[in-house]
């Protein structure tokens, strides 16, 4: 007996070795994965220290030791695009992998966004398209402040089809299917992005060296400790707050439910759901519940069938009722509320709506000029303007925690470096919305981050296409400052002074209520076009709208002279959107002509002007300066030259 404990004590330390000395890839590198053609392609991971690792790719043999720290590394030669192969790494076996063109896609919320967030846009054409040849994964969050990490903790590679395809980010969904109509090679995507997320957030340390203010924020946010504490208590403030609200909240604990239809709501205030005045008190707006309630009226035809309650947008949370049935909730904001109602829920008649809607700091409202209908089998039977009201519950304004996401160098160490051994064929960036009210260093912090991430990348030519903001917001009659506005400057002097970066224009592709227009599949086609010109090599495509180089004054005009390839002027009867100012500083409207291929610019009451600018506003509708290939100009500030 003793003799066999011992052994069997033996054979378990002998498993447990082996176990440890198992060879482990990191995430990135596993089934499905896409590693770029043209290119020596690094295999990296760790096992014991001196192990020997056995790479075998396309029938080929690579090895490599294990340095003292249990690393290895072995780099594969470049490739033709193919596929699918099989690798083996010692025991480890990883399958059905494609060489190809591997892009990363970078930024906030809008390229973050789903395919199934552009479902009214692109539905019909996303739920049945497949391709094998296109491969995608989704970096999971992180933002550890304590230096960059090796690995990522989960990144699992899908193949391109409608079962997987709405959880795709919408740009890069759009933009894979151009790349692979373009070059017929296999697409690999790896997006890695945070909605809500600032560009301090996605430097490196070294790229923060000339920015000392955002490693002093680091600093203060660096200790696992902290976040823990900070986390922790903002949870716990959240709960809380829900939960005082709940107990205050008349609307769910009256005899009757404020939900419910048989509650006699007579002497309900009624108010317009888009009215400025809805929800505040003495004109401050009010934090908590609000309650609303109206009928609408379906035929007997249309009760016998599901529907879809459409409503909109809100600010902030939601829940919401049909004949006291709970359809839907949504937690922020920004999602469309689009909520399934059953046929077992309507009726011939009236059918009560009722929306109980909170907020916990700023103003309650309902987003306009967006649908608020019930769509039954292609009818759609309207929601009125007019509701019925009633505050459910008045609360103190709920006090928001700290966004980790946003502080400096967090994304950068758990989101990108731990990439830093792949190449890329290009890298994609939209993001710039968070940093919009400093958009005075943007210009800097961008420039940095890109010549950062070509070090760490290893190639000092990687290809950068930067996403231009688009229009969002009031348009104003009068020339304003616009915080939009500067970040769409600072975003255009990037790309005339950093080599191989390109400007990617969205100036009408934006919505006014919304900060995440849907049209991301023309956005994609734009960036294509940049692809194709200044990756591929394709001379006669038209990659950009007019890009405004030189500005000079005549007889109290200026002429403005665009990049050549952009510069096939579209005629239109009115040329709008132009704005100059003096020795004053003050900008005024101008108007504007196309002559050939420039474009003069005058105003009568500036003799002298030193300064244009065209679409300079958060939401510039009237600029119409176009090319003959359609594309639009991008909004621009130019000083004269004298």
């Amino acid at each position: 007996m003793r003799y066999k404990f011992t052994l069997l004590v033996v054979l378990v330390c002998i498993c447990s070795v082996w176990a440890e000395a198992k060879v482990k890839l990191p995430s990135v590198l596993s089934d499905g994965m896409v590693l770029q053609r043209e290119r020596p392609i690094k295999i990296w991971g760790t096992a014991e220290p001196g192990e020997d690792v056995v790479v075998t790719f396309k029938r080929k043999k690579y090895t490599a030791k294990t340095d003292e720290n249990g690393r290895w590394v072995v780099i594969l030669p470049a490739m033709k695009a193919g596929g699918p192969y099989e690798m083996t790494v010692n025991e480890v076996i990883v399958k059905d992998i494609l060489v190809g063109d591997v892009w990363l896609c970078s930024g906030q919320s809008n390229m973050e966004l789903t395919v199934a967030r552009v479902a009214d846009m692109f539905g019909k054409e996303t739920v049945v398209y497949e391709n094998s040849m296109i491969r995608y994964v989704k970096t999971p969050y992180g933002n550890d402040l304590q230096g960059p990490k090796e690995d990522i903790s989960r990144m699992n590679w899908t193949s391109l089809n409608p079962e997987v395809a709405q959880s795709y980010a919408a740009l890069p969904y759009f933009f894979a299917i151009e790349m692979y109509n373009e070059t017929k090679v296999p697409v690999g995507i790896i997006n890695s992005s945070w909605g809500g997320s600032s560009i301090e957030a996605w430097m490196s340390e070294d790229a923060l060296q000339e920015f000392p203010k955002n490693l002093r924020e680091r600093d203060i946010y660096n200790s696992d400790e902290y976040k823990v504490l900070m986390n922790k208590a903002g949870g716990m403030m959240s709960r809380f707050w829900n939960l005082s609200l709940y107990k205050g909240d008349e609307g769910l604990h009256a005899p009757v439910k404020w939900y419910e239809p048989g509650l006699d709501d007579s002497d309900w205030e009624e108010v317009n759901m888009f009215s400025y005045q809805l929800g505040t008190k003495n004109g401050y707006p009010v934090s908590g519940s609000h309650w609303f309630r109206q009928d609408i009226r379906l035929t007997a035809e249309q009760a016998d069938k599901d529907a879809i309650l459409r409503l909109g947008c809100m600010v902030n949370a939601d829940s919401v009722y049909v004949n006291g049935v709970f359809v839907g909730t949504t937690s922020y904001q920004y999602p469309p509320r689009i909520y399934k109602v059953p046929v077992s829920v309507l009726k011939a008649g009236e059918n009560l709506v009722t929306v109980r809607l909170i907020n916990s700091g700023g103003r309650p409202s309902f987003v306009k000029d967006k649908p608020y209908c019930m769509a039954i089998d292609g009818d759609t039977v309207r929601l009125a303007e007019q509701w019925k009201y009633r505050l459910g519950c008045e609360m103190p304004a709920g006090r928001g925690g700290v966004s980790f996401q946003n502080i400096p160098t967090g994304m950068y160490n758990s989101m990108i470096s731990p990439l830093r051994n792949l190449h890329f064929k290009g890298a994609l960036w939209y993001q710039g919305e968070t940093n919009a009210g400093r958009s005075s260093e943007y210009e800097a912090l961008l420039t940095a981050m890109i010549k950062d991430w070509r070090v760490k990348f290893a190639d000092e030519n990687l290809p950068f296409f930067i996403m231009q903001l688009p229009n969002f917001m009031q348009t104003h009659p009068q020339p304003v400052e616009s915080g939009w506005a500067g970040m769409r400057e600072a975003q255009r002097q990037v790309t005339l002074k950093l080599p191989n970066t390109s400007l990617v224009v969205a100036i009408d592709l934006g919505e006014w209520n919304d900060i995440h227009p849907l049209n991301k599949k023309e956005l994609a086609r734009r960036v294509a076009l940049q692809v194709k010109k200044k990756v591929y090599g394709h001379r006669d495509v038209v990659h950009s709208g007019p890009l405004c180089t030189d500005a000079s004054v005549e007889s109290g005009k200026i002429i403005l002279s665009f990049e050549e390839g952009t510069n096939d002027l579209m005629p239109v009867t009115e040329l709008k959107g132009f704005a100059l100012a003096g020795a004053d500083g003050r900008f005024k409207w101008a108007k504007a002509t196309i002559e050939g291929n420039k474009v003069m610019v005058w105003s009568e009451g500036i003799t002298q002007p030193i300064k244009v600018r065209y679409a300079w506003d958060d939401n510039p509708q009237e600029a119409n300066l176009r090319n003959k290939s359609g594309l639009p100009a991008s909004p621009f500030q130019m000083e004269v030259v004298k």
